[in-house]
């Protein structure tokens, strides 16, 4: 995807920690809003992670991490979490990109300099017309701070590990609500306290707290501000 300049293209960001519904609401924002584009950031650090592993490259060695980012092809497509791929130089990884596994190595190479500012360019570049979403963790903070609407979501840890086991179970996926609640919390620590791009709201960032709140009330919530904003 070449680099341009696409400053005018409009964007809508959706930041927030894992398991919060951030793909729920950027799907439906896609489709609320004409086939607008999406970018799952998250999926990207997951990526190149996974590259990262499959080239046998330590993950704590930033610049031999992000000298893998020239060599990925990536595309998103599907309209819901159960027809959605995520192809990597053709191949489909969404199964290892959305295993929980993955969350933990992508957290760890997130904090790295030299793979952020490898992927930087990259997550500019999914700006196109008509539009983007852009889910992530630091889309409103860094990567695109001019965003008209900021969406920052958020949800308590157990919430989030007790939807992630039911989406696991739901798969066949073992895995224990104890566990998933322990990964979750050390995700979000260091999510949160790295030095570079940490995962906070964004200035001037609507803040949607989905704790107890069914799907259809999360998007009432996203629909109100999209009227509120002009959308």
């Amino acid at each position: 995807m070449p680099s341009q300049n696409n400053t005018l293209v409009p964007v809508i960001t959706v930041d927030g920690p894992s398991g919060v519904g951030k793909g729920l609401v950027t799907r439906w924002l896609s489709q609320r809003l004409g086939g607008w584009h999406r970018l799952d950031s998250g999926a990207l650090y997951r990526i190149l992670a996974l590259a990262a592993e499959r080239a046998g490259v330590p993950d704590a060695d930033g610049p031999a991490v992000a000298a893998l980012v020239p060599g990925l092809a990536i595309e998103f497509t599907g309209d819901t979490e159960h027809d959605e791929a995520i192809r990597v130089n053709g191949e489909n990884w969404v199964d290892t990109v959305r295993a929980e596994t993955s969350g933990a190595l992508a957290s760890r190479i997130a904090a790295l300099p030299e793979v952020r500012a490898a992927l930087l360019q990259l997550q500019k570049d999914f700006r196109r017309a008509p539009g983007l979403i852009a889910d992530g963790r630091d889309m409103g903070t860094v990567v695109f701070p001019d965003a008209p609407l900021k969406i920052f979501m958020d949800a308590s840890p157990d919430e989030r590990a007790a939807r992630r086991y039911k989406q696991l179970s739901d798969k066949g996926i073992p895995a224990t609500l104890d566990g998933l609640c322990v990964e979750i919390r050390a995700r979000d620590a260091r999510d949160r306290n790295r030095p570079i791009a940490p995962l906070k709201p964004a200035e001037r960032a609507e803040v949607v707290d989905t704790t107890g709140l069914s799907p259809a009330e999360v998007i009432g919530k996203v629909e109100t501000l999209l009227r509120r904003y002009g959308f």
